[in-house]
Parts: structure tokens; sequence; C-alpha cells
């Protein structure tokens, strides 16, 4: 289960990277935009003020996202991106932060450039932070004694949920597309008590919450609080920084 309220902490630095994709998108008047994984539609609208001229398809496989997104006026629907065909008149997708959590992404990529019209532009970010210690410490924890029976079956992204901005490069340039790829760091300064515990709440704790009845989820967070702020020690003033990578890549379809 997404809560967006709790993915909408911090709602700025987690908009970065989404505004810094979308702007290596050169597409000047498409008649279809689609963003895939849409959440809760504050990014989704300005998709729509961009482009207004086109139809702005949103889809997200979360009930509580695709709710908070109508809310926001975004007309969104319930939908597995597995499942995403794109219309004949799609010239650009958008899929922000949504791929690490599809095994099979790769092939995805491939067969949506088969399908895409020529000159559509397809643009992806993902997090490149699984081997960070908000991540491998989540997974240790989920994984001790204590932990173990009840989070069995729980999927946490491991180090090989993505590729490298190089990997996907070459998986569109085989392809025959243009492509651009990068990464980017960001120091993020988190501010609050257990800050970074906070930030992975809405994001990679989701698995666990979604197992965990409420007393199990506080205590859970209670033993991972301490383990997390001696890896991200807060400074005198409060400040904690989170470094954060993400992995991009923008391919215009041959």
């Amino acid at each position: 289960m997404w809560d967006p309220a709790k993915y909408l902490d911090y709602g700025d630095l987690r908009a970065r990277p989404f505004f810094e994709l979308v702007a290596r998108v050169e597409a000047e008047a498409p008649r279809r935009v689609v963003d895939l994984g849409c959440g809760p539609g504050n990014l989704t609208v300005t998709l729509a003020r961009r482009w207004p001229d086109a139809v702005v398809e949103a889809i997200d496989s979360s009930p509580e996202m695709v709710a908070a997104a109508r809310e926001a006026g975004v007309a969104a629907r319930e939908g597995d991106v597995n499942e995403w065909t794109p219309r004949p008149d799609t010239d650009v997708v958008v899929t922000n932060a949504v791929l690490q959590w599809v095994p099979e992404h790769r092939e995805l990529l491939r067969r949506w450039v088969g399908e895409l019209p020529s000159g559509a532009w397809l643009a992806m970010q993902v997090p490149g932070n699984m081997s960070a210690p908000s991540h491998t410490l989540t997974r240790r924890l989920a994984a001790s004694p204590e932990w173990a029976e009840r989070l069995e079956g729980v999927v946490l992204r491991e180090d090989d949920a993505v590729d490298t901005p190089q990997q996907y490069a070459d998986l569109f340039a085989d392809l025959g597309c243009a492509v651009d790829a990068w990464e980017t760091t960001y120091n993020q300064p988190l501010t609050g008590e257990n800050a970074v515990l906070e930030w992975i709440s809405g994001t990679a704790l989701r698995p666990v919450r979604a197992a965990l009845p409420d007393a199990d989820w506080e205590a859970f967070r209670a033993q991972l609080a301490p383990l997390l702020e001696e890896a991200y020690p807060p400074r005198v003033d409060g400040t904690t920084w989170f470094p954060f990578r993400r992995v991009f890549a923008v391919a215009r379809v041959p």
C-alpha cells in the first residue's frame, strides 16, 4: 500500500530528478503524453502544463495513488506497467522512479521501443542507491532471525534492481535509438528526527509496511532508526545529508 501523504514528504526534493529528466525531452507538440507510475499526480500536472494540447494519460498500480491523483485533477487510472501498451499516437512516455520495482523492465523497454511511433520519446529515471546503507541496513534487519519469518516473501530491492547509465545507453542504442543516459547523486538536506527513516518510509520501506501489522511496523522502525542514524549522522544544525543517486535515460525512437 502506498501512502500519498508520506510519499509527498520532501516533495520538492523528490521532484527534482523528474524535472531534470523531462527537461531532456525535446518533443514540441506531442499528441499523447503518458506518465507511467504517476503517483499522486503532483508531477503529472506539470506535463499537462508543458504540453497543453496533448492528451495526458496517467497510470499507477496503487489505488491510493490513483485516488490522490484524481483529487489533484489528473484523469488517472489503475494499471500495471507490465501490461501497458502505447496507443498509436503516443509521442512521449515518462516513467519516473517506477521501473526499479519491475524486474523484467529491460524487456519492457525493448517492447515499448518497438511499439512506439517513429520519433517518440521515452524518458526513464530510477534510483541507483540500492547498495547504500539505507537499503543494505533495511535488508539486513529484515533478514534477521526476529523478522525473517514475518517478512518471508517480501521483496526488497537488491543491488541489481537497476542498471548503470551505460547499460541503459547500450540497450537503447542497440535498438537504433538516439539516447542520452547519465547519473546524478543529490546530497539531499533532510531535517527532523529520524530523517532518513522518514524518507525511506515513503518508498523503500513500502513492502515492509504492507506486510506488517501496525505494532510490528512500529517495532521494525524503532530497530532500524538507530542503525540509520549511525550511518547518516545528523549535523549539529539538525541537517542530515542523504546521498540520493539517480540513473536517467532519454531515448528517441528511430
